[in-house]
């Protein structure tokens, strides 16, 4: 009874796991409609969860022996992850039953993937780090090939598996030479180990595995050869839960491994991140002028974003904490908005993905046109939008750090994606329409898709509520 406190931090996932196995019963035994239950159930479990993380003390608080740990930080980042997975859930009803894909499975293992993912944050040991990790991967890999008789989604799920395995390996290799040389797999104990800022060879070569391995999941150059064909070949909602949730997930882990146990070492993994980032940047900058696919497009965006945000870890300051996590935020609200359209755009009632079927939209769809715009010249940081200021306040962390290299490199590489995102717009407002769109016939998708486009381009005249957040979430987690 004496241990039952120490339970309690972890509230909103044990929260999530109850009604994850109360679901999968469910499924299993119930023979009216399963999966509309199960998925408003998980929206609104999903929705106990964030008030719970509201509820949540600020002050940093231990549990599970020390290996868990809630704080602002950590319940920062858990509301983007929610927040993220409820939308997705909401935007796949209607595309799922369109499609003949209805599985109450598909609710159950995104709750049991997002439990993983806060597990992830709120990791203080490296064994739970990798617990967690395995939850939301396991999870992960069932999703992108929910689509059964699809072969495309096939082919994606067995690739992410299989590259998926392989850099688990890599980040368990690197955690098992920490743990030999350090002597302890907790957070607190490496960073005590490592205090005085010298640390045994193997312990660096441990860091780097580690490094490596997330760069994985964050699907960060040269790491990155398994996100443009899952992205193309999963079932639209499951790509667009790739592009935002287990980003955020990955990258919270990534700070708080950086910055808590190897923060003493920051000379050490600085320079490794900053080339991870520089490649992410040119990768994710060049490699989609030649795409054809959006869905595909959207995996190396997603993989030129992650190097902006890395420039804000390679920092290795607060500002550049507060920089990853007002980028975060932002990437959010603009992938969520941007997917609402690509999971809207039909033609006869089938999905299309080609980037011509956008010509012309401006003209057909004048709406739907100016939203996906909107999303276009955000992510090419285009001001006043939201996208200018993620990329600013990463920027300008490198530049207080002395990293005035890194932030150039950024800006050069933020002009040559500017290209493949002024060519969408080109494509919808320029180009004759072959086949007009459907109209978007689900409500939430034209929600999902108008709040975003208002979040991102209004952003500058009420950026505090934002900043201030992730101003205190950075400083929970370089105090801690």
């Amino acid at each position: 009874m004496t241990e039952l406190p120490s339970i309690l931090p972890a509230l909103p996932e044990l929260v999530l796991a109850l009604l994850a196995i109360a679901l999968l019963m469910y499924g299993v035994f119930a023979r009216t409609d399963r999966t509309t239950a199960c998925t408003w159930a998980a929206v609104y479990g999903l929705g106990l969860a964030g008030i719970l993380l509201f509820l949540e003390a600020g002050s940093r608080v231990e549990g599970f022996y020390g290996q868990f740990v809630a704080d602002d930080f950590t319940r920062f980042a858990k509301l983007l992850i929610v927040a993220a997975a409820a939308v997705v859930l909401l935007m796949a009803r209607r595309w799922m039953e369109t499609e003949g894909i209805q599985r109450f499975e598909f609710p159950v293992l995104m709750l049991l993937s997002v439990i993983g993912m806060m597990l992830m944050v709120s990791a203080n040991d490296l064994i739970g780090m990798y617990l967690g990790l395995e939850l939301q991967s396991l999870a992960l890999y069932v999703m992108a090939t929910i689509q059964r008789d699809n072969v495309r989604a096939t082919e994606a799920g067995l690739k992410y598996f299989v590259l998926g395995a392989l850099a688990s390996g890599i980040l368990l290799y690197g955690a098992s030479l920490v743990y030999g040389f350090a002597g302890t797999t907790s957070f607190t104990g490496i960073q005590t180990a490592v205090a005085d800022g010298e640390a045994p060879m193997g312990v660096v070569i441990g860091l780097v595995f580690v490094v490596c391995g997330l760069a994985f999941k964050v699907s960060a150059a040269p790491f990155h050869m398994w996100t443009p064909d899952v992205y193309e070949g999963a079932p639209t909602p499951v790509t667009a839960l790739f592009a935002v949730a287990p980003k955020v997930a990955a990258l919270a882990l990534f700070l708080r491994v950086a910055m808590e146990p190897f923060g003493a070492l920051t000379a050490e993994w600085q320079q490794v991140v900053a080339i991870i980032a520089v490649l992410s940047m040119i990768v994710g900058g060049f490699a989609a002028i030649a795409q054809e696919n959006i869905k595909r497009l959207m995996a190396y965006s997603s993989i030129g974003h992650m190097g902006y945000a890395l420039v804000g870890l390679a920092a290795g300051s607060a500002e550049g904490v507060r920089g990853v996590l007002i980028y975060l935020a932002i990437y959010l609200f603009m992938n969520l908005g941007t997917f609402a359209i690509i999971l809207a755009m039909r033609q006869q009632n089938r999905p299309v993905e080609g980037i011509k079927d956008l010509a012309g939209l401006g003209r057909t769809r004048p709406v739907m046109a100016l939203s996906m715009g909107v999303f276009m010249f955000s992510m090419a940081g285009i001001p006043p939008l939201a996208g200018f200021f993620a990329k600013f306040y990463v920027f300008m962390a490198a530049v207080e750090a002395g990293l005035v290299w890194l932030a150039v490199i950024g800006v050069l590489t933020s002009v040559v994606s500017a290209f493949y995102y002024l060519r969408i717009v080109k494509v919808m407002y320029f180009d004759e329409p072959l086949e007009s769109l459907d109209p978007i016939a689900s409500p939430t998708l034209r929600v999902v898709m108008g709040a975003s486009a208002l979040v991102v381009t209004f952003f500058f005249m009420a950026p505090g509520w934002l900043v201030g957040g992730a101003e205190i979430a950075a400083a929970a987690l370089v105090a801690g």
